[in-house]
Protein backbone atom coordinates (compact mmCIF):
# COMPACT_ATOMS: atom_id res chain seq x y z
CA UNK A 1 0.00 0.00 0.00
CA UNK A 2 1.13 3.56 0.54
CA UNK A 3 1.80 6.32 2.98
CA UNK A 4 0.51 9.88 2.77
CA UNK A 5 -1.12 11.41 -0.25
CA UNK A 6 1.05 13.04 -2.88
CA UNK A 7 0.72 14.76 -6.23
CA UNK A 8 2.38 13.57 -9.41
CA UNK A 9 2.56 16.63 -11.65
CA UNK A 10 3.20 15.79 -15.32
CA UNK A 11 4.30 18.86 -17.28
CA UNK A 12 5.35 19.18 -20.91
CA UNK A 13 4.29 20.30 -24.36
CA UNK A 14 0.99 19.35 -25.97
CA UNK A 15 1.39 15.87 -27.45
CA UNK A 16 4.39 14.97 -25.27
CA UNK A 17 2.53 12.08 -23.61
CA UNK A 18 1.39 13.53 -20.28
CA UNK A 19 -2.16 12.15 -20.41
CA UNK A 20 -1.00 8.75 -21.67
CA UNK A 21 1.45 8.40 -18.78
CA UNK A 22 -1.06 9.81 -16.29
CA UNK A 23 -3.74 7.27 -17.27
CA UNK A 24 -1.24 4.40 -17.13
CA UNK A 25 -0.09 5.53 -13.67
CA UNK A 26 -3.69 5.87 -12.51
CA UNK A 27 -4.45 2.28 -13.54
CA UNK A 28 -1.25 0.89 -12.01
CA UNK A 29 -1.66 2.75 -8.72
CA UNK A 30 -5.27 1.55 -8.41
CA UNK A 31 -4.10 -2.06 -8.79
CA UNK A 32 -1.78 -1.38 -5.84
CA UNK A 33 -4.77 -0.31 -3.75
CA UNK A 34 -4.16 3.44 -3.86
CA UNK A 35 -6.91 6.05 -3.86
CA UNK A 36 -6.19 7.97 -7.06
CA UNK A 37 -7.68 10.99 -8.78
CA UNK A 38 -6.58 12.19 -12.20
CA UNK A 39 -6.79 15.90 -13.04
CA UNK A 40 -6.25 16.14 -16.78
CA UNK A 41 -5.61 19.65 -18.05
CA UNK A 42 -8.18 19.46 -20.84
CA UNK A 43 -10.94 18.17 -18.54
CA UNK A 44 -10.13 20.74 -15.84
CA UNK A 45 -10.26 23.55 -18.41
CA UNK A 46 -13.70 22.39 -19.54
CA UNK A 47 -15.17 22.00 -16.04
CA UNK A 48 -13.23 24.07 -13.51
CA UNK A 49 -11.68 26.79 -15.65
CA UNK A 50 -14.32 27.33 -18.32
CA UNK A 51 -14.10 30.82 -19.72
CA UNK A 52 -10.37 31.23 -19.19
CA UNK A 53 -8.28 32.04 -22.22
CA UNK A 54 -4.62 31.39 -22.84
CA UNK A 55 -3.04 34.63 -21.66
CA UNK A 56 -0.28 34.25 -19.09
CA UNK A 57 -2.68 35.44 -16.37
CA UNK A 58 -5.38 32.92 -17.38
CA UNK A 59 -2.84 30.09 -17.57
CA UNK A 60 -1.61 31.01 -14.07
CA UNK A 61 -5.17 31.03 -12.73
CA UNK A 62 -5.81 27.64 -14.31
CA UNK A 63 -2.60 26.19 -12.84
CA UNK A 64 -3.41 27.56 -9.39
CA UNK A 65 -6.93 26.10 -9.52
CA UNK A 66 -5.48 22.71 -10.41
CA UNK A 67 -2.94 23.02 -7.58
CA UNK A 68 -5.66 23.97 -5.10
CA UNK A 69 -7.73 20.89 -5.93
CA UNK A 70 -4.59 18.73 -5.89
CA UNK A 71 -3.68 20.07 -2.43
CA UNK A 72 -7.12 19.14 -1.07
CA UNK A 73 -6.85 15.63 -2.45
CA UNK A 74 -3.23 15.20 -1.33
CA UNK A 75 -3.91 16.24 2.25
CA UNK A 76 -6.71 13.64 2.34
CA UNK A 77 -4.28 10.82 1.45
CA UNK A 78 -5.23 10.63 -2.21
CA UNK A 79 -2.66 10.22 -4.95
CA UNK A 80 -3.45 13.11 -7.24
CA UNK A 81 -2.14 12.87 -10.78
CA UNK A 82 -2.01 16.12 -12.72
CA UNK A 83 -1.46 16.11 -16.48
CA UNK A 84 -1.27 19.74 -17.57
CA UNK A 85 1.09 21.68 -19.82
CA UNK A 86 1.63 24.18 -16.95
CA UNK A 87 4.16 26.16 -18.98
CA UNK A 88 5.44 28.57 -16.33
CA UNK A 89 8.06 27.76 -13.67
CA UNK A 90 6.56 30.23 -11.22
CA UNK A 91 3.16 28.50 -11.28
CA UNK A 92 4.75 25.07 -10.82
CA UNK A 93 6.80 26.40 -7.88
CA UNK A 94 3.60 27.79 -6.36
CA UNK A 95 1.93 24.39 -6.84
CA UNK A 96 4.86 22.63 -5.15
CA UNK A 97 4.70 24.97 -2.14
CA UNK A 98 0.90 24.76 -1.90
CA UNK A 99 0.69 20.98 -2.20
CA UNK A 100 3.75 19.90 -0.22
CA UNK A 101 4.04 16.24 -1.24
CA UNK A 102 4.82 17.07 -4.84
CA UNK A 103 6.64 15.11 -7.53
CA UNK A 104 7.31 17.02 -10.74
CA UNK A 105 7.76 14.89 -13.84
CA UNK A 106 8.94 16.66 -16.96
CA UNK A 107 7.55 14.80 -19.97
CA UNK A 108 10.21 15.81 -22.47
CA UNK A 109 9.58 15.38 -26.16
CA UNK A 110 10.93 17.38 -29.10
CA UNK A 111 8.46 19.85 -30.62
CA UNK A 112 8.80 18.09 -34.01
CA UNK A 113 7.68 14.76 -32.49
CA UNK A 114 4.79 16.40 -30.62
CA UNK A 115 3.77 18.08 -33.87
CA UNK A 116 3.90 14.77 -35.75
CA UNK A 117 1.77 13.06 -33.09
CA UNK A 118 -0.72 15.99 -33.14
CA UNK A 119 -3.32 13.94 -31.26
CA UNK A 120 -5.77 16.84 -30.99
CA UNK A 121 -5.03 18.51 -34.35
CA UNK A 122 -3.73 21.62 -32.59
CA UNK A 123 -0.36 21.83 -34.32
CA UNK A 124 -2.16 21.67 -37.68
CA UNK A 125 -4.32 24.64 -36.61
CA UNK A 126 -1.17 26.55 -35.62
CA UNK A 127 0.42 25.84 -39.03
CA UNK A 128 -2.76 27.02 -40.75
CA UNK A 129 -2.69 30.23 -38.70
CA UNK A 130 -5.98 29.37 -36.99
CA UNK A 131 -4.51 29.03 -33.49
CA UNK A 132 -2.39 31.58 -31.64
CA UNK A 133 -0.73 31.65 -28.21
CA UNK A 134 0.25 28.00 -28.54
CA UNK A 135 2.76 26.76 -25.97
CA UNK A 136 6.12 25.86 -27.45
CA UNK A 137 5.39 27.57 -30.77
CA UNK A 138 4.45 31.22 -30.21
CA UNK A 139 4.04 31.12 -26.43
CA UNK A 140 6.86 30.09 -24.06
CA UNK A 141 7.27 26.80 -22.24
CA UNK A 142 9.69 27.13 -19.33
CA UNK A 143 11.52 23.82 -18.96
CA UNK A 144 11.60 22.56 -15.35
CA UNK A 145 14.96 23.24 -13.72
CA UNK A 146 14.95 20.47 -11.09
CA UNK A 147 12.11 18.02 -11.69
CA UNK A 148 12.20 14.81 -9.70
CA UNK A 149 12.19 12.92 -13.00
CA UNK A 150 12.56 13.54 -16.73
CA UNK A 151 10.72 11.13 -19.01
CA UNK A 152 11.63 11.27 -22.70
CA UNK A 153 8.64 9.77 -24.46
CA UNK A 154 10.34 9.70 -27.86
CA UNK A 155 13.09 7.45 -26.44
CA UNK A 156 11.27 4.95 -24.21
CA UNK A 157 8.07 2.95 -24.09
CA UNK A 158 5.17 3.78 -21.79
CA UNK A 159 6.03 0.67 -19.77
CA UNK A 160 9.66 1.76 -19.33
CA UNK A 161 8.49 5.22 -18.27
CA UNK A 162 5.99 3.82 -15.76
CA UNK A 163 8.66 1.55 -14.26
CA UNK A 164 11.00 4.53 -13.83
CA UNK A 165 8.24 6.60 -12.19
CA UNK A 166 7.45 3.79 -9.75
CA UNK A 167 11.13 3.42 -8.83
CA UNK A 168 11.33 7.18 -8.18
CA UNK A 169 8.19 7.12 -6.00
CA UNK A 170 9.62 4.21 -4.01
CA UNK A 171 12.97 6.01 -3.69
CA UNK A 172 11.21 9.15 -2.43
CA UNK A 173 9.23 7.10 0.11
CA UNK A 174 5.80 7.74 -1.36
CA UNK A 175 5.29 4.07 -2.20
CA UNK A 176 6.51 0.93 -0.53
CA UNK A 177 8.92 -1.12 -2.62
CA UNK A 178 6.99 -3.73 -4.59
CA UNK A 179 8.77 -6.95 -3.56
CA UNK A 180 6.80 -9.05 -6.08
CA UNK A 181 8.46 -7.15 -8.93
CA UNK A 182 11.89 -7.69 -7.41
CA UNK A 183 11.37 -11.46 -7.33
CA UNK A 184 10.82 -11.49 -11.09
CA UNK A 185 14.10 -9.71 -11.83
Amino acid sequence: MMGPGFTLWFTGLSGAGKSTLARAMEDRLRTRGCNVELLDGDIVRTNLSKGLGFSREDRDINGKRIAFVASLLTRNDVVCIVAAISPYSQTRRWARQTIGNFVEIYVKCPLEVCSQRDVKGLYRLVKEGKKKEFTGVDDPYEVPVQPELIIETDKETVEESISRIFRKLEELGYLEVDRSNMLRM
